[in-house]
């Protein structure tokens, strides 16, 4: 059996049922009413042939952008985007951090030209820095398409929709994040039992629902996933969420009754899901996972459309706010190459996330370990001194990670002799990420009021020519170092487009450190304090950053970590 149209990459002998067409061969609709209906009811859905002409017509009537790359450009570029390289060696592109790309009852032609397909959809669309669900798209879309051209034009116009208020794919960290946690708000509002499963099983349920999407597309059989998309090409993202709610309520039904593991297991959580899921073809039918997706009421797109905006912003508020930058960060940190016992690649490439422009595409260096260079400060200045900037991770004995991003060379400290004196920019801050991601930046970025721009002025000098000092009106604050004399050139365009004044030097205290101990923010309190055997520290609210204490007040070290920034051109 096979459509001579719409079949070329389709192995007809894994599909089952699907493979024989029957049902309605032409449709004529143009009531978006009754179209929606129709979706619903599956119309279209056994008859290989009409489904893909159905789902080239939604598609082409995607508004997109003026300018959308179609199957003439792909013909233009693929040879010089994929070279002479055979079609299954061809590599995931970066933006869909590794998400596997699913097979759907594709030959192994179709799997090489899905492949090709997405690496030309990687270089027509480089504002693309995030879209885990591309694989499957892709795959899926190429089921329904005549040719690779064809197919790789249906992707195309899907994110390249501009429809205010319409969305298809996320295409970044940010959108993909606050989708995870929007699906979490739905979880808890509209499956509360299932919910409650996942709490009381899993240690870290943002971790649970950040599979939500591969549930969906990735995860479910090709029977079930191909109802899910004559659905939403239809209706739009919101089919997604319903979706995987429903396959949380059938999940929490066949747990219903069993035994749960005694403890928490993330892992065992996750793992248990998708095998729940790529296994509910015996269960579940296309048909009644759609009805269980749309039976639950009061569920509407403006609802989504909130609740996105709003994790979004609070998101942005913790500091994931590149929206363009996670391509370069999964350059930088890469997977196959960078160990860490205090963090995992994931968290690393969540705090490369936050560091200045200039060094998005440096890699993590390793300068100095506590595990394997004591538990000594003059070890960690000799180690650290000549890099700039450095990387501060701390994990405590209470398993509290937190750290600091310091922007200048800890040497700077020798200026002040063995007198503790400040130094460093503001692109400096602190963070924590566990239990919970937060980074808190220098304050003036956030409260610019706290300083008056003052265009190349330096402080006033006395009548015997020495600059005028500050009265310090804290006794357990540090003198601040005297400013490098060209600190533009390290300074990100914000911080170096002005000279600020202070109200209060405890707003511009970054790091300082002697013989006796290392400190990290000022003013009221030190967001970090470490002694000098890098064994114990203390943490509170400080006027610089304007934190509140990054873990417990008063801590014991477990591990230490400073990592420096490899320029990948020179490595």
């Amino acid at each position: 059996m096979a459509e001579e149209d719409y079949g070329y990459f389709v192995d007809w002998d894994q599909m089952g049922d699907l493979a024989k067409s029957s049902g309605p061969t032409k449709l004529d609709c143009k009531d978006p009413r009754e179209l929606k209906q129709l979706a619903r009811q599956g119309y279209w859905s056994k008859n290989h042939k009409l489904r893909a002409q159905v789902y080239q017509q939604l598609i082409k009537a995607i508004p997109c952008r003026t300018v959308t790359p179609d199957a003439l450009v792909y013909r233009d570029i693929v040879d010089s985007v994929v070279g002479k390289r055979a079609p299954a060696s061809i590599p995931l592109p970066e933006v869909v951090d590794g998400s596997p790309l699913p097979k759907y009852c594709l030959k192994a032609d179709g799997v090489g030209a899905a492949l090709k397909i997405m690496s030309c959809v990687a270089s027509q669309f480089p504002d693309i820095s995030h879209c885990p669900s591309l694989p499957a798209m892709t795959a899926l879309l190429l089921h329904f398409s005549p040719s690779e051209a064809h197919c790789f034009e249906h992707v195309c116009r899907l994110l390249a929709c501009n429809e205010p208020g319409r969305r298809m794919l996320d295409q970044t960290f940010l959108a993909y994040e606050s989708s995870c946690m929007t699906f979490g708000d739905l979880a808890n509002k509209y499956c509360s039992s299932a919910h409650k499963l996942i709490v009381a099983t899993a240690q870290d349920v943002m971790e649970v629902y950040s599979d939500w999407m591969r549930w969906v597309l990735g995860d479910l059989p090709f029977s079930h996933v191909a109802r899910v998309m004559d659905v939403f090409l239809v209706e739009g993202y919101k089919v997604l969420y319903r979706v995987a709610l429903a396959l949380l309520k059938f999940y929490r039904k066949q747990k219903a009754g069993q035994q749960q593991p005694s403890g928490q297991d993330t892992e065992g959580v996750r793992g248990s899901i998708q095998s729940f899921v790529q296994g509910i073809g015996s269960c579940v039918s296309p048909d009644k996972l759609l009805e269980k997706a749309f039976s639950i009421r009061l569920f509407s797109r403006k609802e989504i459309t909130l609740l996105q905006l709003t994790n979004e912003k609070s998101l942005q508020q913790k500091g994931i706010t590149i929206k363009q930058r996670r391509r370069n960060v999964h350059l930088a940190v890469n997977a196959d190459n960078f160990s860490s016992e205090i963090v995992s690649t994931k968290e690393m490439r969540d705090i490369w996330s936050w560091i200045p422009e200039r060094f998005a595409l440096c890699q993590p260096q390793p300068l100095f370990s506590t595990a394997n260079h004591g538990c000594s400060l003059n070890r960690f200045f000799s180690h650290c001194e000549g890099y700039e900037p450095t990387l501060l991770l701390i994990r405590t004995t209470n398993a509290e990670v937190c750290g600091a991003f310091l922007s200048t060379d800890w040497e700077e400290r020798k200026r002040g002799g063995n007198k503790l004196s400040f130094f460093g920019t503001g692109e400096c801050f602190v963070f924590r990420l566990k239990p919970e991601m937060e980074r808190y930046e220098w304050v003036v970025i956030r409260h610019p009021e706290l300083a008056s721009a003052v265009q190349g002025k330096s402080q006033e000098p006395s009548e015997e020519g020495t600059p005028v000092q500050p009265q310090n009106s804290n006794p357990n604050t540090l003198p601040a170092a005297e400013p490098r004399a060209d600190p533009s050139d390290r300074l990100s365009p914000f911080l170096s487009a002005r000279h600020f004044h202070f109200n209060s030097r405890n707003t511009s205290m970054f790091m300082a450190g002697n013989v006796d101990s290392l400190i990290v923010g000022g003013g009221d309190g030190n967001a970090l304090y470490i002694d000098a055997e890098l064994n114990h520290g203390r943490t509170a609210h400080c006027t610089t950053f304007d934190n509140p204490p990054l873990c417990t007040e008063t801590f014991q070290i477990a591990l230490l970590e400073v990592w420096g920034f490899q320029d990948a051109m020179s490595s």
